[in-house]
């Protein structure tokens, strides 16, 4: 009998849905020995013959195994929450397994097994794995799933016994329940989706043999119900969850489709998907020149490791995937070895300035490969995307070798109803704490979207504008504003405001420079350079400085400071722009055209 979560997938399938095949032939191709998980004895013998020849994997696998010394000593995981999250606990066990299995198999060294073994018997012995915040079952499922695969044979009968049967019963069966009544995540089309489906369906390979039934029907399920996230991808490759949840969905789907292809011969097309094979794409852009990533979202500035680029770059032969999470970013993990690629150079001839449709953000540099270029992210789209801030218009700022309008990130998830009915009372979530326009000190509106509906890139000029107006509805008529970068020196921030008459509008950008103010010119000063603002609309309007913290126990930021401009709202359209510029440069200011002007 088909079930209703089938049912739900054709109804709401993805236009490029993939035929699954049926639960019965699912597993026909099953490899039938260990290890089948994302590392085969053929990719064992790759990863020992580079290290020995290439110098950069051979620095990774240093700091591998330097890692596995310190797993040696410290003491394994512990059933213990942090709010409602077994989640720290769940991703150290898998890191700690990665690690200590990856150095066993290319050393032989019995301690790292062992180790890695203790690891996995104490999960195992958990009385659960915190299915009510299923990220964490999944998780622990991954992480005991790859490690009783890859030490399968140095695992003692008892040993086996006790991981095989925590994988089926906290794991598999923790996700069959969900499956057979629809939970939220399996209908998802964001992270949670992609993190649990992948967790769950390694879980369900890697004991396979013992479990055909539930294995089959697990997987069976999973590459149904991923497909609803992935289509998300379409068309660029971009997540409107931000970077950091981009890195962490983008892991676990390669996580799924190397487990597929190890184990089965095949990922069913899933790979296929539209958007997919360009994902490192949104990487490479949101990683900007100062190393730190373009944030949005529930994310931070950070821009982490992403091993998945090795994949995504030997999957898709895309090389400059390769040498920038190689030598631009020089990630080092265990999965970064199994999946590392020497190929590729620096991105020459590749597009300085993107529009990522469908999540509707715009990046644009002057230049690549130079720590100092300008960069400027701008943030428009859907304020109803998972994790999302309310936030369009917002805009990121680098320049000389510094990051001077910067993102506040995240608050602590353990805030009260931080998900929930409080979520727009937080400052880092709500407009006031974001780099763009607030109308009597109001809100956006949380269900606004925001189109970008003009990009152009030039040699000499680059430029987009949003219609931010379904953000300011009821507060005005109509909002856009643009953001361009003239002579890859200037970046001007425009705005036009229509209908706001009788209220007071306010421009503002967070900074964690020191700010002299001037009446129209500010002087943004860190690291020892300098940056300067003009105020070239309206006239007579001048800058100001606010603080940029909120109460406890929300997240302070006591280094950080709001440059303001306030202005009222007239009867005639408000233009508001600021051009920044770096101090010395022989820049004149731009003339302003009108924002309809900038899409011809």
């Amino acid at each position: 009998m088909t079930s209703l979560l089938a049912l739900l997938l054709v109804v709401a399938a993805p236009p490029d849905a993939v035929k699954v095949p049926a639960e019965s032939e699912v597993l026909k191709t099953l490899r039938p020995e260990h290890p089948r998980l994302v590392g085969l004895p053929a990719d064992l013998d790759r990863v020992k013959k580079l290290i020995a020849e290439d110098s950069r994997a051979g620095e990774i696998y240093k700091q591998v195994k330097r890692e596995a010394d310190r797993c040696l000593t410290q003491k394994p995981v512990q059933h213990r929450l942090i709010g409602p999250r077994l989640l720290d606990q769940s991703r150290t066990c898998l890191r700690r397994v990665y690690t200590l299995a990856t150095v066993y198999r290319i050393d032989g060294d019995r301690r790292y097994a062992d180790r890695a073994i203790q690891e996995m018997v104490t999960a195992a012995a958990f009385d659960d794995w915190n299915p009510s915040h299923f990220l964490d079952t999944a998780e622990m499922t991954h992480a005991l799933a790859v490690g009783y695969d890859w030490l399968y044979d140095v695992l003692t009968p008892e040993q086996r016994t006790a991981i095989r049967k925590a994988i089926v019963e906290k794991g598999l069966r923790e996700a069959e329940k969900i499956y057979r009544k629809r939970g939220w995540w399996s209908t998802s089309r964001h992270n949670w989706n992609q993190v649990c489906n992948g967790g769950i369906s390694l879980g369900a390979l890697a004991v396979a043999e013992d479990e055909p039934k539930l294995a089959a029907y697990i997987v069976h399920q999973a590459v149904q119900s991923v497909q609803l996230a992935m289509a998300e991808f379409a068309p660029d490759g971009a997540c409107g969850e931000g970077p950091g949840y981009w890195s962490y969905a983008t892991s676990y789907n390669v996580y799924m489709l190397a487990g597929l292809e190890s184990a089965l011969g095949t990922d069913f097309g899933l790979s296929q998907f539209p958007g997919f094979s360009t994902t490192g794409d949104f990487r490479i852009h949101f990683v900007t020149p100062t190393r730190l990533a373009f944030a949005f979202a529930d994310g931070s500035s950070g821009m982490g490791q992403a091993p998945q680029m090795f994949w995504l770059a030997r999957k898709f032969d895309r090389p400059l995937f390769a040498w920038h999470e190689r030598e631009y970013v020089g990630g080092a993990s265990a999965l970064a070895l199994w999946w590392f690629d020497p190929r590729g150079g620096p991105p020459d001839g590749y597009p300085t300035d993107r529009h990522f449709r469908h999540v509707d953000v715009v990046m644009m540099r002057s230049r690549w490969n130079d720590p100092e270029a300008v960069f400027v992210g701008f943030k428009a789209g859907d304020n109803k995307v998972n994790h999302s801030h309310l936030e369009l218009g917002n805009f990121l700022l680098d320049a000389v070798g510094q990051r001077w309008a910067i993102d506040l990130g995240a608050d602590d998830y353990n805030l009260p109803a931080y998900f929930g009915n409080k979520r727009w009372t937080y400052y880092r979530l709500n407009t006031a704490g974001h780099n763009t326009l607030l109308i009597d000190g109001k809100n956006q509106d949380p269900k606004a979207v925001a189109p970008i509906v003009a990009f152009s890139s030039t040699p000499t000029r680059a430029h987009a504008v949003a219609d931010l107006s379904a953000a300011y509805r009821g507060q005005a008529k109509k909002v856009c504003r643009g953001i361009a970068l003239i002579d890859r020196r200037q970046v001007l921030v425009q705005d036009e405001i229509d209908g706001a008459a009788g209220s007071e509008i306010t421009w503002q950008m967070h900074t964690r420079a020191e700010i002299q103010v001037d009446g129209a010119r500010a002087v943004l000063s860190q690291g020892g350079k300098r940056l300067v603002a003009r105020l070239l609309a309206p006239a007579g309007a001048a800058f100001s400085t606010a603080a940029a913290s909120a109460p406890p126990p929300q997240r302070q930021q006591p280094d950080v400071t709001k440059l303001v401009v306030k202005v009222p709202g007239g009867e005639k359209p408000v233009r508001l722009a600021v051009v920044f510029v770096a101090e010395g440069s022989d820049a004149k200011a731009p003339e302003l055209t009108p924002l309809e002007t900038w899409a011809k």
